[in-house]
């Protein structure tokens, strides 16, 4: 049985955030993703995670150092994942050896504004802590998606810069908040 790592409160009963594990369902993540994304794509933005299946799911998943998801009510409701300091042919930012990044971010629409999403965060952000030499984590979304960019923001997210990427039909913006105060 995978230990829960943390929990929260949501009408009297709680979501329990922890690893995936391998009894987990890759196809009940990708619904999760494909839903959670809907909004964005009804924006006319392709957002890889609002029509990818379950294979590019699970390679994404394989790619990830961790992937968390939270479970309520027997179901995942939301999900992130976080990456180690790689190259990136894309995106100089991403390349350096102190930047981890995040992707892969969801919570059901049902679920949204109650702090899910924020409880997510909390716990990348505290692992992203732990690894070696990361002082900063980094994530991208689309210049449109200005409520993301705002929610971003108030996180402590900073902008980087504005990329384009190939699979995508919306110019990124890369934002990274340190993780450590000066």
């Amino acid at each position: 049985m995978q230990k829960n790592l943390y929990s929260h409160e949501l009408n009297n009963e709680y979501i329990e955030f922890r690893l995936l594990s391998d009894g987990d369902s890759v196809e009940e993540l990708t619904q999760l993703l494909n839903k959670s994304y809907k909004t964005l794509a009804d924006m006319g933005l392709n957002y890889v995670a609002a029509t990818q299946d379950s294979s590019i799911t699970l390679d994404r998943i394989n790619k990830a150092y961790k992937c968390y998801v939270g479970i309520y009510k027997n179901k995942i409701v939301s999900t992130i994942s976080l990456y180690k300091p790689e190259a990136s042919d894309g995106n100089s930012w991403y390349s350096k050896e102190f930047v981890a990044k995040i992707g892969q971010f969801a919570v059901e629409p049902e679920l949204q504004k109650y702090g899910v999403g924020s409880k997510m965060m909390d716990i990348v952000e505290d692992e992203a802590r732990k690894m070696d030499n990361v002082r900063e984590l980094a994530l991208d979304t689309a210049e449109t998606a200005y409520h993301l960019i705002d929610y971003y923001k108030k996180r402590g997210y900073k902008y980087i810069e504005t990329i384009k990427w190939d699979v995508t039909n919306y110019k990124s913006v890369i934002l990274s908040k340190g993780l450590y105060s000066d």
